[in-house]
């Protein structure tokens, strides 16, 4: 037998052998401990061609079908690959429509199933590689605080107060209290603040609160109506 032919056979029966572990409803770590490696590399070959071709339920019974035999660092890249082109979908269909989209419209968008979609939002939060990105994310603040001062520093106010609050120097709620003390309204060159309306006696505040409700009145009135007696 000439090398050709032989290289011709050894292909059939690498072929054949893995065909039929992908005919099994179920692939276990024992079915494939005989294999050598260039078996193990053309089963490892045909399985993600195989997965980025199928959509929907169809793919969630491959990923079953091998579930024994993918590798921890398969299993992150499909996790990895399901959360980006989840959360790619529903940017895309909010920006679209304004509101979150149902499952279904996510599982249109994306191919993915809608068993998947929503074991993957129930989930997320739990998972390794989730847990990693935030990581990532804490390790680029102070990056980004740097960022916020130098805005800060070259005179964006409300970048100033964002820098305050992060680090501390700024107490919310004592703010908020300062913030209602220096409301006031201004009649000509009188200036009516919280503090004036505390000092004003039950009468004087009544006398107050009638002139503005009969102003409004006036104004709600329809041409040749009369408003209501006002007491004064």
């Amino acid at each position: 037998m000439d090398t050709e032919t032989t290289a011709l056979t050894n292909r059939t029966t690498l072929e054949e052998k893995v065909n039929s572990l992908l005919a099994l409803k179920k692939i276990t770590l024992k079915d494939i401990e005989n294999l050598s490696r260039i078996e193990r590399e053309h089963l490892e070959e045909i399985a993600t061609l195989t997965l980025e071709r199928l959509k929907g339920e169809a793919r969630d019974k491959f990923l079953d079908k091998i579930e024994q035999i993918v590798p921890v660092s398969m299993k992150s890249k499909v996790w990895e690959y399901n959360h980006l082109t989840i959360s790619d979908a529903i940017n895309r269909l909010m920006r679209r429509y304004g509101i979150m989209p149902p499952k279904t419209a996510i599982a249109e968008e994306t191919g993915l199933s809608r068993q998947t979609i929503n074991k993957h939002l129930k989930e997320y939060k739990a998972q390794p590689e989730f847990l990693a990105q935030m990581e990532d994310f804490k390790f680029m603040a102070p990056k980004i605080l740097a960022n916020v001062f130098k805005y800060a520093a070259d005179g964006d106010m409300r970048a100033a107060r964002l820098y305050f609050e992060v680090v501390g120097a700024i107490n919310k709620k004592q703010n908020t209290v300062v913030n209602e003390q220096t409301n006031y309204i201004q009649i000509n060159n009188t200036i009516l603040s919280q503090e004036n309306l505390k000092e004003l006696s039950p009468e004087e505040l009544n006398q107050i609160e009638s002139i503005i409700a009969n102003k409004r009145l006036k104004e709600n009135a329809r041409p040749g109506e009369i408003p209501g007696n006002i007491r004064i």
